[in-house]
């Protein structure tokens, strides 16, 4: 056990005390205070915790905190177990079935709830994924290895790269699929990233994250990765796509396109919904049902290409009811090669912002445009404010996706320096980024 661990959560005073009593977390101590005797096992106190207080649990299995005055003695009575998590053994494996790798980069599902602290911590490798969901077993070879164990808040540009050559790496050693373990919060930018890092896939790639831990009666985890390990191992498409669950219940996962993904709600289990499109696929008691006949087919004999640099110079700038254009002159005086701006409704800013955005242009940054709006797709010929933008050289991108665009151009920024063949990879539809037109119809139940 490291100093961390002996002493986790304490600091200043109370630290103090603990160390005088040469005691440390999991040991029993007594604490005598104005003629009170408290007795129990030294437990971890989060991290924000002030340094006044000790936190012991008692008999009754109930936690107190025991404010430390002058007159407060601590003694070290016995030696307890130190708090530690054990997962079961590796289930043995079947040799007839296909063998998926699982790279683990963390987030929630691959976290626990320190219940003795309240906090959410990074606690499971990606071999513990598989031990705790002990059914894998039944559905592929598991090939578990951890790459990060990060949450995804702190994912960059230089993480997808990594991702990608890891997978790229596991994908010419012959793995039948790849499911990356990731944290919720950017999962829908490091799909996208790879959806165009990973060039001519020949199986699945499938990120796979949960809304709550792994050890709380109410996880998502364990449904999640059964059916993400289900269509690696045996989807007939080769795509990189999300899993997640499709409604609050347990019953079906939806399988996402990487592109056309978005988390649409902060903690619901079914957070992550397909944008101006349907699911490519769902899976509902580890049977696969296909929703569409558009995918790129599995073909183990294809080549990969992998492309998986990103030139960080790119950013998306929400537009707002005043917002100073000086924020886009920020970006041109820095050295920006591409802007992505997210425009209201069919694809607008205010006019105070048109020299801005001339200024960029004309120092050669690509500046295009998406919506805020979940939902449908710009149309920039509709209003005199979209046709004038039009004029100015700013790049209408259908309805792609805010998050999905600027991932793509910092993609296109690091494939080539060219800026009108920077512009035309943005018009095409790499990976499925782009949706035809959507119908009314479609878009109800979208919404919905």
């Amino acid at each position: 056990m490291n100093v961390e661990e002996k002493f986790s959560g304490y600091r200043g005073e109370a630290l103090e005390a603990i160390k005088r009593a040469e005691a440390q977390i999991g040991d029993i101590i007594r604490i005598t205070k104005d003629d009170e005797v408290y007795e129990g096992i030294l437990i971890p106190r989060s991290e924000y915790g002030d340094e006044k207080h000790i936190v012991i649990k008692i008999k009754s299995g109930y936690n107190i905190g025991i404010r430390l005055t002058p007159n407060t003695k601590i003694e070290k009575i016995g030696v307890g177990a130190k708090p530690a998590f054990a997962p079961p053994p590796l289930p043995e494996q079947n040799p007839k079935l296909p063998q998926v790798a699982i790279i683990s980069t963390g987030g929630t599902i691959a976290s626990r709830v320190d219940y003795r602290t309240g906090a959410v911590r990074p606690a499971l490798t990606a071999n513990d994924l598989y031990s705790v969901v002990p059914e894998l077993a039944t559905i592929a070879r598991i090939d578990a290895q951890i790459l990060f164990s990060i949450f995804s808040e702190n994912i960059t540009p230089s993480h997808w790269t990594k991702m990608a050559e890891a997978i790229a790496e596991k994908i010419n050693q012959g793995v039948d699929g790849i499911v990356i373990a990731h944290g919720t919060d950017t999962m829908g930018y490091t799909a996208a990233a790879l959806s165009f890092a990973l060039q001519n896939l020949p199986v699945p790639v499938i990120l796979v994250g949960s809304q709550r831990s792994a050890d709380r009666p109410s996880s998502d985890a364990a449904t999640n990765l059964m059916a993400a390990v289900t269509t690696a191992a045996h989807a007939p498409f080769a795509e990189v796509a999300i899993a997640m669950h499709e409604t609050p219940s347990d019953t079906t996962i939806a399988i996402h396109r990487g592109t056309k993904v978005r988390k649409c709600h902060t903690s619901r289990r079914d957070a992550f919904k397909s944008i101006n499109t349907q699911p490519i696929a769902r899976v509902r008691n580890q049977k696969i049902t296909m929703l569409t006949n558009t995918y790129t087919p599995r073909d183990k004999k294809r080549k990969l290409t992998p492309k998986p640099k990103f030139n960080e110079k790119a950013a998306l700038i929400k537009f707002y009811p005043n917002m100073n254009p000086a924020i886009i002159e920020w970006h041109i005086e820095n050295g920006y090669k591409g802007i992505i701006l997210e425009g209201t409704g069919l694809g607008h800013i205010n006019k105070n912002c048109f020299q801005a955005i001339k200024n960029a242009i004309d120092n050669e940054v690509i500046v295009a445009m998406t919506s805020q709006c979940i939902w449908g797709r710009i149309n920039m010929n509709v209003y005199d404010t979209g046709r004038d933008l039009l004029a100015l050289g700013v790049i209408p991108l259908e309805d792609m996706l805010p998050e999905t665009a600027l991932v793509k151009l910092m993609w296109i920024l690091a494939q080539t320096q060219n800026p009108e063949e920077a512009k035309t990879l943005l018009k095409t539809n790499i990976a499925g980024e782009f949706s035809p037109r959507t119908t009314p119809e479609e878009a109800k139940t979208n919404g919905n």
